[in-house]
């Protein structure tokens, strides 16, 4: 956090330091419990000065979030070589380091808190899950997707921040144990739509050829293959 003796700054400079500053508090604590005095304290001015760069709370609180909506889009960034259920694991890896440092600011970025019903503040949500998006297609190499293949990436999208928000409550299970079962998850999701459509099949078998045994995707497969003969022994349930 900055602190310290006052220096001059030009106006960016000192926008960039205010935003700074008020992610990292937003990013620790539930926004609406930061108030511009705890900013201004913090970034070593006055609460005047902070009025001089930003009109309110409100607006200095959708710059914190437009900064931390960039880096998060900039989290399922990934180079495009190895098998892709390791580069889904490093993704995650980022993902969670985020959110396990940045708590409350991420839950108040997705569920609302003082920029809530802000058309700036959902633009930004969206914007983030767009990006990631478009991240994971672009990993599969593919322009443009299926319907189908939309639906289980944005689907899975869904999952990754729904799980996220949820593990913040409590951090019941291992980050650890959540980010693997998210990778697998997504192999899940590709698997039931490949069951039902010839294009997700083809796009499952692309992924599969190129898995390692050892990987995220061959531990699902493997896991899976020590459950099915449990599984199979369930007789059937007779329908009325």
């Amino acid at each position: 956090m900055t602190t310290g003796v006052r220096r001059r700054m030009g106006v960016e400079e000192r926008r960039r330091q205010l935003i700074g500053v008020a992610l990292e508090l937003f990013g620790s604590r539930s926004p609406d419990d930061v108030s511009i005095d705890e900013i201004a304290a913090a970034a070593g001015i006055s609460r005047p000065l902070v009025y001089h760069y930003f009109p309110g709370k409100q607006s200095l609180y959708e710059a914190a979030l437009r900064r931390a909506a960039e880096q998060l889009a900039a989290l399922f960034e990934e180079p495009h070589e190895g098998p892709l259920g390791a580069r889904l694991l490093r993704v995650m890896g980022r993902f969670f380091d985020f959110v396990d440092e940045h708590g409350p600011g991420f839950s108040a970025l997705m569920r609302g808190g003082p920029a809530a019903g802000s058309s700036a503040a959902s633009a930004m949500v969206d914007e983030v899950r767009q990006a990631a998006y478009t991240q994971i297609l672009a990993h599969l190499g593919v322009a443009e997707p299926s319907p189908r293949l939309a639906l289980v990436v944005r689907s899975w999208v869904s999952l990754a921040e729904s799980t996220a928000l949820l593990w913040l409550d409590g951090r019941e299970v291992p980050r650890a144990e959540l980010e693997l079962q998210l990778v697998h998850d997504f192999a899940a999701l590709t698997a039931v739509s490949a069951a039902y459509d010839e294009a997700m099949a083809a796009v499952l078998v692309d992924v599969l050829a190129g898995e390692p045994a050892d990987g995220p995707f061959g531990e699902l497969v493997g896991r899976l293959a020590r459950l099915a003969p449990a599984v199979l022994a369930v007789p059937p349930q007779r329908t009325r």
